[in-house]
């Protein structure tokens, strides 16, 4: 059984060492709602699908929840987890076993909260959104999504990371006159149409947005090239995927008249094909502050999270968490046991008021 009073990084080490890929959430799932049932007092306990679901009613005039997904990518031949030194290594030490322990710890160990608690453990995070366990319990439970402050246990490496960069795909289309490459003048070729294209891109000048003392550096950058039929045909039809990084202060359809706009008076066709919200950081809202003045430390999330579902609902959101973002997914992932440890006496701290 998962010692949900002991040691942390223990903790962690117990979690990495049962397999979770997206999908197979059932065990973990299972030893986590065991653990919550025997090992903590106070808390309303439930199950939705392979996501489990904590939280108190103590009347505290505020509440905050304690977010994290319980699977991981693939493992790497990284199972299971081993210790070097100070190090913790195997899949999801960082993304986000490490994380989830430290929540699971403080659900068990913290006598007198200053603000009701809410946990949230799901599945299928690290997969399509259609498949994400947290937009399930959004649509079937969405209450138990209410709070004053919502913190995601990815790994920031200790810092709180505000908020979350919106994202958005577009496929920029080039057409042409297909020929005989030995008769090239009788075509028109669709991949050299793309060169403006390109010739954009390379000429951007990325803004960058400060929002609550968060700087947020946007990013436009070409992430696919397709075309061409064969060796000897020049094409008639070509196109480049776009993936538009964007601050939290535009909305998606902001985002894409932007885009838009770069690319004004050339001649291709653009087409959305994916685009998610950013999350305003909220730093301004006192128990998001409290705990930034807790941390001491703050920055802007680069990349997409799922704050961006609670800032959607008005709820104002960070990460924080052990674990090197840029560890997450590799066949090394590991985590320095001190940011496990640091992480825990910190939320302690917060929690504690």
């Amino acid at each position: 059984m998962l010692d949900l009073g002991g040691d942390p990084v223990s903790l962690t080490a117990a979690l990495v060492d049962i397999p979770s890929e997206s999908r197979h959430e059932a065990r973990i799932a299972e030893e986590v709602e065991t653990a919550l049932r025997t090992q903590t007092r106070g808390f309303e306990i439930i199950r939705n699908g392979n996501a489990v679901l904590a939280r108190t009613d103590l009347g505290r005039p505020s509440r905050v929840m304690l977010a994290g997904h319980l699977d991981t990518v693939p493992a790497a031949d990284n199972l299971p987890s081993r210790r070097v030194g100070d190090q913790l290594y195997g899949c999801g030490t960082a993304d986000m076993k490490s994380g989830v322990a430290v929540f699971l710890h403080l659900a068990a160990t913290l006598s007198a909260p200053a603000h009701d608690l809410t946990l949230v453990f799901y599945d299928c995070e690290e997969i399509e959104a259609s498949a994400n366990g947290l937009g399930r319990i959004e649509r079937e439970l969405p209450e138990w999504l209410d709070a004053d402050l919502a913190v995601l246990g990815e790994p920031t490496a200790g810092y709180i990371e505000a908020g979350c960069q919106g994202t958005l795909r577009v496929v920029i289309s080039a057409a042409g006159t297909r020929a005989h490459s030995a008769r090239s003048w009788l075509g028109d070729n669709a991949i050299h149409r793309l060169s403006a294209v390109l010739d954009r891109l390379a000429d951007y000048r990325a803004r960058s947005v400060d929002i609550d003392g968060c700087r947020y550096r946007e990013g436009l950058s070409a992430v696919r090239i397709d075309g061409g039929v064969a060796g000897n045909v020049i094409p008639d039809a070509a196109s480049v995927t776009v993936n538009y990084r964007f601050a939290p202060d535009r909305s998606p359809a902001e985002a894409l008249n932007h885009v838009h706009g770069v690319f004004a008076g050339l001649d291709v066709t653009i087409e959305q094909t994916d685009a998610a919200p950013g999350a305003l950081p909220g730093l301004h809202r006192p128990a998001a502050r409290a705990l930034v003045e807790a941390a001491g430390q703050v920055r802007a999330k680069y990349g997409w999270t799922d704050v961006s579902r609670f800032a959607a609902r008005g709820v104002p959101a960070v990460n924080y968490g052990p674990g090197d973002p840029n560890l997450a997914h590799t066949r090394d992932e590991h985590v320095p046991v001190a940011q496990i440890t640091a992480a825990a006496e910190l939320l302690s701290r917060y929690l504690s008021g």
